[in-house]
């Protein structure tokens, strides 16, 4: 080949290379103007498509509030058989939880010192009888019937400071037993209000420890939901980088970057949900605690109201034992007046008949002194036999047979179980609320599922100067035996009944400056700003009184405002909660409304 022929083939080739290249470079500007041109088209799209919203229903039904009180139940009627004489032990059978009757024995006290003297009070009636036989006897008094008749009275005064001496002895020690019952029970209190200030205390650390995990929860979670972000953000870079590498616009460490930056955005990812697992769990232990605490706190508090009502008992059996003790020191007294004025008599007397009428009217009334002593002792004797005072059951036993019983120291505990009062206490605020004859619901932590009714009987208008709280007591039925006294319970106080009204979810209602609205979707899926008039809400609902009707559907959630007279594509309709759904308490915090404003 020739020198120009090979110039003229070299020529030919670059021509050729050149223009496959401009076709290369056209093409690729084609494609891109392509590509602009639809990102462009699915922007415009997005922009001008409906936006989503979800929408529910305005319907009729109540608006109810309560207010959930926690309160233990009690028994109506709690009484300790106390015995009333000094012996042992000789009959109790009876357990704690066994059925008892009314009427039914339940202990028996040894009798025989008792029978003893009544033996003794016996023969002093046997005696005092024979001397008035024998005064009546003699129709003409002699000086030796003076002198017997003043040996006698002396005797008889003799006896009556003997008796008024041992009464006072035995009133000192029955006192000296009862006030050491009292103050034993003081210490019982003093005790258990101290374990209640450290359980107290012990909820309140349990309760900072919840709080502090809470609070470590939501940070943990805000820095995962940022490493998600920045993953996602990493993930998109990636994809672009390697789209663009494919192409041949970048170069390869370019795509190695964007990948590793993204395989550190996924192990961040990984860790901060393992740092939200970690605190979540501290959560749920902090929680456990929390629950452990108020636990012992209740337990505590129960403990300390047993001990405050044992010693109103014992108080009370000590206003018993003085009034009952009293009343014999003063029967003693007179015994002795009586017997003084006997004395006084036969020794004024002398033979004449006056004087001897008289001495056969002082023996009459030592007769009659003799019987009433004697029947006083008899009548000791029913104290050996305690019987139940009601039906229901034995809730404590505190002594054994053999034991000695004291007055006024109780031997069984016995309550009421047909009926019981759930006692919880309220703020003023509910108090004022709350009537009598109300029927309430009531749930048990024990008994999981089952719901109860109770009724109003009581609502203390007195509050404790303390808590500044009011006791409110209510009456529940108890036919098959499932309630006992010191559970723990949890009653829904209804404080306010609003019925049939219009209404619609709390985050439905926006709150503006010209005042609240809500939007409403028509059937052709145009969305009115409808401007209306609010009523009463509990924590799901609230009442609208003017601006829209029942059956109309209202926007609930919307990720952006929208606008009136928007058209929006409604994704779901929202759940229907029950109606009348109540809160925790009346100061149950607001829902928060939608972001429609």
């Amino acid at each position: 080949m020739t020198k120009s022929g090979k110039g003229r083939g070299r020529f030919i080739y670059v021509v050729i290379v050149l223009v496959a290249l401009g076709a290369l470079i056209t093409w690729r500007l084609v494609e891109k103007n392509r590509e602009t041109a639809a990102l462009a088209a699915a922007q415009k799209a997005r922009v001008g498509a409906p936006p989503p919203v979800t929408v529910d229903t305005a319907q009729i039904r109540d608006i109810v509030n309560t207010y959930e009180a926690t309160g233990t139940l009690e028994s109506p009627l709690n009484v300790k058989i106390a015995a009333q004489i000094s012996g042992q032990i000789t009959f109790l059978q009876v357990h704690e939880g066994d059925r008892i009757s009314k009427g039914q024995v339940l202990v028996r006290i040894d009798p025989s010192q008792i029978e003893g003297q009544v033996r003794q009070d016996e023969a002093n009636l046997a005696e005092a009888r024979y001397r008035l036989t024998q005064a009546q006897l003699q129709q003409t008094p002699a000086n030796v019937q003076v002198i017997t008749a003043i040996q006698q009275a002396e005797a008889g005064v003799a006896t009556a400071q003997t008796g008024l001496t041992q009464v006072t002895n035995n009133y000192l020690s029955q006192v000296a037993q009862a006030e050491a019952v009292v103050n034993d029970a003081q210490d019982k209190i003093d005790s258990a209000t101290g374990a209640v200030n450290n359980a107290q205390a012990a909820v309140a650390s349990a309760q900072a420890g919840v709080t502090d995990a809470q609070a470590a929860i939501a940070s943990a979670q805000a820095t995962n939901r940022t490493a998600k972000a920045n993953l996602a953000d990493e993930t998109a870079k990636y994809t672009r980088e390697d789209q663009l590498y494919k192409q041949g616009f970048i170069a390869a460490q370019d795509v190695d970057d964007a990948r590793t930056a993204m395989v550190v955005g996924q192990a961040t990812v990984e860790q901060t949900q393992a740092v939200v697992d970690q605190m979540q769990a501290a959560l749920g232990e902090a929680q456990a605690v929390l629950k452990q605490m108020q636990a012992q706190l209740t337990s505590a508090t129960s403990a300390r109201e047993s001990f405050v009502a044992e010693k109103q008992e014992a108080v009370h059996q000590l206003a018993i034992v003085k009034t009952s003790g009293q009343a014999a020191i003063d029967s003693a007294k007179d015994s002795v007046k009586q017997a003084n004025a006997t004395l006084q008599f036969a020794r004024s007397n002398t033979a004449q008949t006056p004087a001897y009428v008289q001495n056969l009217a002082a023996l009459r009334a030592v007769v009659a002194a003799a019987q009433g002593t004697l029947d006083s002792t008899r009548a000791q004797l029913n104290y050996t036999v305690l019987t139940a005072p009601l039906d229901g059951y034995v809730t404590n036993r505190y002594v054994d047979p053999g034991a000695m019983a004291t007055p006024g120291t109780p031997l069984l505990g016995v309550q009421y179980f047909r009926q019981v009062w759930v006692a919880v206490t309220v703020p003023p605020e509910v108090s004022a609320q709350v009537h009598l004859g109300d029927v309430e619901n009531v749930t048990f932590d024990g008994m999981p599922g089952q719901k109860f009714t109770a009724t109003i009987i009581q609502n203390n208008p007195g509050g404790d100067p303390t808590s500044r709280q009011f006791t409110v007591r209510a009456v529940m039925a108890d036919d098959n035996g499932q309630l006992k006294p010191q559970m723990f319970a949890h009653v829904y106080l209804v404080i306010q009944r609003v019925p049939n009204v219009i209404t619609v979810p709390r985050e439905a209602v926006v709150q503006a400056t010209a005042g609240p609205y809500v939007t409403v979707v028509d059937e052709k899926s145009v969305a009115h700003r409808l401007p209306v008039v609010t009523g009463a809400s509990d924590p799901t609902y609230i009442a609208i009184l003017q601006g829209i009707q029942a059956g109309d559907s209202v926007v609930t959630i919307s990720p952006n405002p929208v606008k009136d007279g928007q058209t929006v594509a409604i994704t779901k309709l929202a759940a229907v909660a029950p109606a009348g759904a109540t809160a925790a308490g009346a100061g149950a915090a607001p829902v928060a409304a939608n972001a429609l404003s």
